[in-house]
């Protein structure tokens, strides 16, 4: 009698980078990526449902009418991505420059005064410009840049400064440039405290833009204008909740790109 030798079955070689793939995410992470589309989804879907079955006057359903409402909500999304795009722009360059040779210096000073411009009221800096620049978008985007500066500057100094010396030293000793060695070691390992701060620039532009509508410059702060110059609470909450709604949406969606921008191994 032969004895049957049985092949060694084979293991699906996806299956452990799946897993890997799995692991780089911890559960509160998974858990957040999941639940708040899910919540924004829910909670705005019973907005719908009592904005179409509720009993409201002509004002409230000329201000809460889904054109006024799109047409709001993109406005506002239109200033709050336009001013991190400067947000990104302005900060990140000078937190670069400001952990490099002699500007090391200047960071206490340079953080210190983008400090001021996020301790300083939203409002007052938009009313500020707004008296020194004229009424209109490019004013919001100014007044809401500097408001929105300190935290992506402060993560991208922190980020750089936390990375591993003895990393830059290798780098510098494989023949690597200054640059390349910035651009090949230290942003690639830095890039998750500095998307957390942009994730975080974002969500507080968001909030400030409400006041955009103050200087002619749109967003659907002007529905809590509305409901507070004319006493229609139904109007002042819609506008409360939206924008609300509009943060947690933002925020996920940072989160999203602050996953997938972590390097392999992070």
């Amino acid at each position: 009698m032969t004895a049957t030798v049985e092949e060694p079955r084979t293991t699906e070689p996806a299956a452990p980078a799946a897993r890997r793939r799995r692991s780089r995410l911890s559960r509160e992470q998974v858990i957040l990526l999941t639940a708040l589309p899910a919540l924004v989804a829910i909670t705005f879907a019973l907005w719908a449902w009592w904005r179409a079955s509720a009993d409201l006057d002509s004002i409230e359903s000329r201000q809460l009418a889904w054109g006024t409402l799109a047409n709001l909500t993109w406005q506002h999304i239109k200033i709050s991505l336009v001013t991190t795009a400067f947000v990104l722009v302005t900060a990140i360059p000078l937190g670069v420059l400001l952990t490099r040779g002699r500007f090391r210096r200047a960071s206490p000073l340079v953080v210190g005064v983008a400090n001021i411009g996020q301790a300083a009221p939203a409002i007052g800096l938009v009313v500020l410009f707004a008296i020194w620049l004229g009424f209109g978008f490019w004013t919001g985007v100014l007044a809401f840049t500097l408001y929105g500066v300190l935290p992506v500057l402060r993560n991208t100094i922190v980020g750089l400064q936390g990375v591993d010396p003895t990393l830059v030293e290798a780098g510098r000793g494989m023949g690597m440039s200054g640059a390349g060695v910035l651009f090949r070691i230290e942003l690639p390992l830095a890039v998750p405290v500095i998307m957390a701060g942009a994730r975080t620039a974002l969500v507080l532009v968001v909030g400030v833009a409400s006041f955009a509508t103050f200087i002619d410059a749109g967003g659907l702060g002007a529905l809590i204008q509305t409901g507070i110059t004319l006493f229609r609470t139904s109007v002042l909450v819609s506008g409360g909740l939206l924008i609300a709604l509009l943060a947690l949406l933002v925020d996920w969606a940072g989160r999203v790109l602050e996953t997938i921008a972590r390097p392999k191994g992070l």
